[in-house]
């Protein structure tokens, strides 16, 4: 077995998030193309995280973003843990903005296997 250097991990993971922020970029002209007002982008507290939060048509939306090789791999990279997590955060946003408390919630999966091809949006994934 053979052992990665600090460094080597370091760097992987910084290309993993600046790959992850592209896909989110990508994602958010995708659903403005498609008439979502985008009210956040990256938000983050201790109890979860939510990629993208958007609205439309009176519906609160929290969007997670998944970039993989396939479809597959980015719909099996969503698990329960990580769902309470969203579900947890959208409280919380909820919360400090109250301008937001009479709508609809809704959440959402936007999968991007390729910067060249279209995403694909799973609306009301859970």
């Amino acid at each position: 077995m053979t052992k990665i250097s600090k460094k080597t991990r370091q760097r992987r993971r910084q290309y993993a998030y600046y790959r992850g922020r592209f896909a989110e970029t990508i994602a958010t002209f995708f659903l403005r193309l498609k008439g979502y007002h985008i009210v956040a982008r990256g938000y983050r507290r201790p109890v979860g995280e939510i990629d993208i939060i958007a609205r439309r048509k009176g519906v609160l939306i929290a969007i997670e973003v998944k970039q993989r090789q396939s479809l597959e791999k980015a719909l099996h990279a969503i698990h329960g843990k990580q769902r309470r997590r969203i579900s947890r955060a959208m409280e919380a946003f909820i919360a400090t903005r109250p301008e937001f408390s009479h709508m609809d919630i809704r959440f959402d999966v936007l999968l991007i296997t390729s910067f060249l091809s279209k995403p694909v949006h799973l609306e009301n994934a859970w």
